[in-house]
């Protein structure tokens, strides 16, 4: 099933896209976790690869991502590996409309009983204007044992003054979950959540700054439009990031820093921070 879906995923852009290419990228990136007060882990690294392609009214990105962490031994009895896959297509008939799918799975997790979890959204965004625009897309990711549902929804307003352009963002994210099989994951988990979030990102000539916030709790969220995807069983109550970055030609460079707090849920410990350092490299082909 992976492989078919990553085949129709793959097969789409290219369809009739000879000497159609507007614009692509390429993207890598470094990631470093450092946990406090966790119960289970102690630090992690995570390195993703990914890229996007864009011709006449198709949109086409992909990422791919290998992470880790080392573990507290016991409660487990050995370190943390996995890794994931994220596949977004996007169509969009004129300048107001656009219509994405999403695809997002776990391959492969050495500990969590959410390997192997697949997950799919729809969405649609409509902006009337180069100020505003509107975004809502609806997840299902399932797992062996449970499911979960989440609904997004995204207000953005832009505006620019001479060479400084300001992104403005309203996010909301409403989660349920369906327990199909007892287990330690959900067993501590609320059947319903809802999480809401503010974003900024500033670009002036060649350099960029952003900030965001997270607030209320949630589980199993995705995240970063289709690419996160939050699958072990940790309820996070806050997050707070900033990010600054610079273009130098072809390449854009960008170092962002996100602090967590959230519960263990299986082991019911509160108080966990996760700090989160990471740098991500871009080139425009």
């Amino acid at each position: 099933m992976n492989r078919l879906l990553l085949l129709c995923f793959t097969a789409l852009p290219l369809f009739g896209a000879e000497e159609q290419t507007l614009h692509s990228s390429l993207q890598g990136y470094y990631e470093h976790r450092i946990y406090t007060n966790s119960k289970q882990k102690t630090d992690g690294k995570i390195y993703g690869i990914g890229g996007d392609i864009h011709y006449n009214k198709n949109e086409f990105r992909f990422n791919y991502e290998d992470g880790g962490a080392h573990t507290k031994k016991p409660p487990l009895n050995r370190d943390l590996q996995n890794k994931k896959i994220f596949l977004r297509y996007g169509y969009s008939p004129n300048k107001e409309w656009q219509f994405h799918i999403n695809y997002l799975s776990v391959l492969d997790d050495n500990i969590a009983i959410t390997s192997g979890g697949d997950g799919y959204g729809a969405g649609i965004s409509y902006g009337p204007n180069r100020q505003f625009s509107f975004n809502a897309t609806q997840y299902m990711v399932t797992y062996h044992d449970f499911r979960s549902y989440q609904s997004d929804i995204k207000l953005e307003y832009k505006t620019h003054m001479k060479e400084l352009k300001v992104k403005f963002s309203i996010l909301g994210k409403y989660i349920k979950l369906n327990q199909r099989h007892p287990n330690s994951f959900t067993r501590n988990a609320r059947n319903h959540y809802f999480t809401s979030g503010i974003k900024l990102h500033a670009h002036y000539k060649s350099y960029h700054c952003g900030a965001g916030a997270y607030f209320g709790k949630r589980v199993f969220a995705v995240m970063n439009d289709g690419f996160k995807l939050q699958h072990h069983a940790m309820e996070f109550n806050r997050t707070y990031a900033v990010g600054v970055g610079k273009t130098f030609d072809k390449f854009v460079f960008r170092v962002q820093y996100i602090y967590n707090k959230a519960s263990e849920l299986p082991l019911n410990n509160t108080n966990v921070t996760i700090k989160n350092y990471r740098f991500i490299l871009n080139y425009k082909l």
